[in-house]
């Protein structure tokens, strides 16, 4: 069986997303926003940065620099379906760190208790877990955004109603 083609933006595209960006505040991020939307695993591949800091006359080093500070970006293939916990003090203190201990099982990821890996993707593509520093929601910790929904007082029996709905809808919807 052979590995599919990697996905890469057509450069009419590329060019397109360039051009309305051009000269205007943000253009470096707004272009890689634009850029990560257009990849189906909603990620930013090396051959994509490299092509937008040719395009954009920026040192790889820069583009790449950006990437990396902003939590938002993608250096790796994402999941269907995104869950982020919040880590922050207060849900912290509200039991996060043993829900995202208990996501990670109920997905099938394995990893070791103190790992300092905070992105997890099913090997399935389904699901990619992260953690973010605080959602700003703090009276209403912990919470948990999936799909970009935030769920508030999260706990348990919360998140596994919450997984086992998303996992059923895709059953019934056909998907993997």
């Amino acid at each position: 069986m052979e590995k599919a083609a990697p996905f890469i933006i057509a450069e009419p595209e590329l060019d397109a997303v360039i051009g309305k960006h051009l000269g205007k505040p943000g253009m470096l991020l707004s272009v890689l926003e634009e850029a990560q939307e257009m990849h189906p695993q909603k990620y930013l591949p090396g051959e994509t940065l490299l092509s937008i800091a040719q395009k954009l006359n920026i040192a790889y080093s820069q583009v790449y620099s950006v990437v990396t500070f902003y939590s938002f970006f993608n250096l790796m293939p994402q999941g269907r379906h995104s869950i982020v916990v919040c880590r922050g003090t207060a849900c912290h203190t509200k039991g996060s760190k043993a829900l995202l201990d208990e996501i990670c099982p109920l997905l099938g990821i394995h990893r070791e208790a103190n790992a300092s890996e905070s992105n997890f993707t099913t090997s399935d593509n389904e699901f990619t877990i992260k953690t973010v520093a605080c959602f700003g929601q703090c009276a209403l910790s912990p919470v948990i955004a999936i799909d970009g929904i935030i769920h508030s007082n999260v706990n348990s029996q919360k998140l596994a109603k919450i997984l086992n709905k998303i996992k059923s809808s895709a059953k019934a919807s056909g998907d993997k």
